[in-house]
């Protein structure tokens, strides 16, 4: 996972501050109902598209401390730079 991954997933979910667990799965739970292709304005793409970003940011939240900044995002992420950190320059 790298920040673009992780900054498209709070995209998806629409998400722009700090958010509990309960609020997140809320969130989750209302796009699924709206995006489910069993619905009427369903899509089974976007639908695809919410799951998976549901997934990557409670991950995220289960296993760190968070914020949803970039740095505090590579604080505690710190090889998801890879090429642009000065420790794969060697």
């Amino acid at each position: 996972m790298n920040y673009e991954t992780f900054e498209k997933a709070l995209e998806v979910l629409d998400i722009v501050t700090r958010v509990t667990q309960a609020e997140l799965k809320e969130r989750y739970m209302k796009l699924s109902k709206i995006y489910h292709p069993d619905m009427p304005q369903g899509d089974a793409k976007k639908f695809k598209e919410i799951n998976e970003a549901y997934k990557l940011v409670k991950e995220y939240m289960q296993n760190y401390r968070f914020s949803l900044d970039e740095d505090e995002f590579y604080a505690q992420n710190p090889f998801s730079r890879k090429s642009k950190d000065w420790f794969y320059n060697f």
